[in-house]
């Protein structure tokens, strides 16, 4: 393989030669890029090319060049200023001392009543004994920078709403994966939520309310391939530019849809499905996505269908429970005041920003310090967080992606080396994903600790890339929660600092992945046996290279690609 460098315009030319049907695409591009060769050491893997030849249907990399807010807009249009509220003309007060949780929560709550606005905080640091909650759509709560607002918060989720169980049983807590001291979540939802929690009803925390039941049927949807932007529908009367559905798509008794999203074949179908009792309230599978188009019984939709519809799913479109949209926090850091990391999944809530039953909501230029759990992504899809850092004493999972989230953005993201040495008992996880969470992308991010927790629970479709690691966390998920992995998992520019091979190189473990571009590293600590029987079908290409690989992030590329 020739030393290549691909600059986006060799790329962008390249693929919209494919879109068009071009004949001689692979060798037009291979011209090009041998017309911008590199003197150094670079190459482009021969997946790269025939992932240019079929990006929506490609058998190892999942399309991901619309994850994030806006289809991954690079900057974020801000709302309609409706309403510029700053908290502390609501009675915050930057003193480090005085409680301004009430003002901060007052502010934007005239903002949500006002249609949206953006809440500003000043410089200095601000004291909250509560959580903040933004709860209506178009409201931006947003500090002068994360070296400059701080809030200071003092009590954790324990204390502000109660103790909250597993709905799965046994004594953990579930604060250790759900819950922000910053929580945006649609304001009817949030209450729903709490209301169980206090009453002791452990709910699910999705799109269609605490029981599954919040939906209504639209139409059904006939047959279409993994990949279609298009779906054909019995009845569009109900549609209509815009409006955000779910698409949900129910499994049969040979869980042919499971089967399905671990790439399929003899493997897959050999799995024993039906004692994995915790996977299996996951089904049905809901992707929330927004309308484009009507034409007739013809539904375009913002991104590619992430699986096939078939029939013996009973595929249709329905409402769910509300969502949050057009909503964010920038530009500042929450700080929890420094307490012991609590055992294993015994967490309080010190919990940094979550995102819930968020659509096109967003995160810039935050940083959490001294939390259990940092950012987290919970039934959200299309949802960016960019410029996020995790510091202080250690966190449980640094960024954790649950409860069948989908199509979010996490890039220039940073966790920093704990402060204080780890606690006995306690678990450091790191960039989580679990509960059929799919086309998630995390992009150019420094991990000074954790690991690629994939956390049971068939997760398929994500991507990490152009990513530094120290990998010395650990992976969680119970045994009945099923596969590490389901199809299409792709690392692409993973630098390893300490050799350490475990999550990293997949090739042996994920079903139908890619693992390119990667370092030399070896099996020590963790190690992990493949959930599936017989060939993977997976690809290693590139392995032993450092930043080699071309194009260097998989998602900046494919995000050049023309539909």
């Amino acid at each position: 393989m020739r030393s290549t460098h691909l600059t986006r315009r060799t790329l962008l030319a390249a693929a919209t030669a494919v879109v068009l049907g071009a004949t001689t695409t692979v060798e037009a591009a291979a011209e090009a890029a041998a017309a911008e060769a590199a003197c150094g050491q670079s190459e482009v893997p021969p997946v790269w090319g025939e992932f240019l030849r079929s990006p929506f249907t490609h058998p190892q990399i999942p399309y991901v060049g619309r994850a994030g807010r806006h289809g991954g807009a690079a900057r974020f249009p801000r709302p309609r200023p409706r309403l510029f509220a700053d908290v502390t003309d609501y009675g915050a007060v930057p003193d480090g001392t005085t409680d301004s949780a009430p003002a901060i929560n007052r502010a934007i709550a005239a903002a949500g009543k006002a249609g949206g606005g953006t809440v500003t905080i000043p410089p200095g640091t601000f004291r909250i004994d509560d959580l903040i909650r933004i709860g209506d759509c178009g409201v931006v709560l947003r500090g002068a920078g994360s070296g400059r607002t701080t809030l200071y918060a003092t009590r954790s989720l324990t204390e502000l709403i109660g103790v909250y169980g597993s709905r799965y049983g046994g004594d953990k807590s579930a604060w250790s994966w759900a819950g922000g001291l910053i929580w945006l979540a649609p304001r009817a939802r949030w209450d729903s939520l709490v209301a169980a929690i206090r009453s002791r009803a452990w709910p699910f925390e999705g799109w269609t309310g605490n029981k599954r039941d919040e939906w209504t049927p639209l139409t059904a949807v006939e047959p279409a391939g993994q990949g279609s932007w298009t779906v054909t529908v019995a009845d569009a009367s109900a549609l209509h530019p815009g409006r955000l559905v779910l698409l949900r798509l129910a499994d049969d008794p040979a869980h042919t849809l499971l089967q399905h999203m671990a790439g399929g074949g003899p493997g897959p179908a050999s799995y024993q499905w039906d004692d994995k009792t915790k996977l299996l309230s996951y089904v049905p599978y809901e992707w929330p996505v927004r309308i484009t188009r009507v034409h007739g019984r013809r539904i375009t939709l913002e991104r590619p269908l992430p699986l096939d519809v078939r029939p013996e799913w009973n595929p249709q479109l329905t409402t769910h429970a509300g969502e949050l949209t057009g909503s964010g926090v920038e530009g500042l850091t929450l700080q929890v005041a420094e307490t012991p990391q609590s055992p294993h999944l015994l967490d309080k809530g010190y919990n940094g920003v979550v995102l819930q039953c968020a659509y096109d909501c967003w995160a810039d230029d935050v940083t959490v310090r001294n939390v259990d759990n940092g950012f987290g992504l919970v039934a959200a899809s299309a949802c960016t967080l960019r410029r996020t850092r995790v510091a202080g004493r250690g966190s449980h999972h640094p960024y954790f992606c649950r409860e069948g989230s989908h199509d979010n953005l996490i890039e220039d993201f940073t966790i920093e080396q704990r402060t204080v040495p780890a606690p006995p008992n306690t678990q450091l996880h790191g960039i989580n994903v679990e509960g059929l969470s799919s086309h998630n992308v995390w992009s150019r991010g420094e991990m000074q600790m954790g690991t690629f927790d994939s956390h049971r629970g068939l997760p398929f479709a994500n991507v990490r890339t152009d990513i530094t690691v120290n990998n010395n966390g650990r992976h969680g998920g119970d045994a009945n929660a099923g596969p590490l992995f389901g199809a299409r998992f792709t690392h692409w520019n993973v630098r390893v600092t300490n050799g350490r091979a475990g999550l990293m190189k997949i090739d042996g473990l994920a079903p139908y992945s890619a693992t390119v571009g990667l370092g030399t590293v070896s099996e020590f600590d963790q190690i992990d046996v493949p959930d599936f029987t017989g060939d993977l079908h997976s690809r290693l290409e590139l392995y032993g290279t450092t930043n080699a690989v071309r194009p260097r992030n998989l998602y900046d590329a494919q995000r050049e690609l023309p539909r």
